[in-house]
């Protein structure tokens, strides 16, 4: 939340169209990242927050994100913690990418004369 409150913006308001963020990368940045979390699209974003300061979206952006990475980031430590569990991940994922990639590696080798022991 602190990085978003510190993230560089401009002193203009946010526009209500996609149209008015030319030139301004760092709004067209932050209304980007709103929009991925919120699952909608930048024109959403600036429909519900358009003509609003920085000082009310920010906020609004910092919220967003936090309710978006807790889940995630409680699973991550619950996961780190139960490192049986988590061998057990790695080795499914492991297992998945042998039987993806075999068929790629296979032929890789037969294209360059190898031979695969």
């Amino acid at each position: 939340a602190q990085k978003v409150r510190k993230a560089k913006t401009d002193p203009e308001p946010l526009p209500s169209e996609v149209a008015g963020l030319e030139g301004r990368p760092e709004a067209l940045n932050l209304v980007t990242i709103y929009a991925a979390l919120a699952e909608t699209t930048p024109a959403e974003v600036l429909a519900q927050h358009g003509g609003a300061g920085f000082g009310q979206f920010k906020p609004a952006l910092a919220e967003l994100l936090v309710s978006v990475l807790t889940p995630i980031r409680d699973r991550f430590v619950e996961l780190k913690d139960d490192r049986e569990q988590l061998d057990a991940i790695l080795a499914r994922g492991a297992a998945q990418a042998r039987e993806l990639g075999t068929p790629t590696l296979d032929a890789a080798y037969k294209a360059l004369g190898l031979v695969r022991g």
